[in-house]
């Protein structure tokens, strides 16, 4: 922001850096979510074959969701040291 309070392109930098941060604390926060309800789910299956394998189900897609979004970040990463000179600021936008 400028002095005199009028937002700019600059300001974009701060709202996406918000973004990315909110949306990936809201992607561990359901993939939490989904390893709790799937292995309450197993828990409370009594041996039921049919809701074992749901309950299953839930907690691989929670683990292969947060496998995706972990080797996600870390290619992220690799790309900023190959390529980037390893800065550190892959994931902070700049507008000249």
């Amino acid at each position: 922001m400028t002095p005199e309070g009028v937002p700019t392109l600059k300001c974009l930098e701060v709202v996406f850096g918000n973004i990315l941060f909110m949306s990936s604390a809201l992607i561990v926060l359901v993939l939490f979510i989904m390893i709790v309800i799937g292995a309450f789910n197993y828990l409370t299956s009594f041996g039921n074959p049919e809701k074992v394998k749901k309950a299953q189900g839930t907690i691989k897609m929670a683990v292969i969701g947060f496998i995706l979004f972990l080797g996600s970040y870390l290619i992220l990463n690799i790309i900023d040291i190959l390529f980037l000179g390893g800065q550190g600021k892959i994931f902070q936008f700049n507008i000249p």
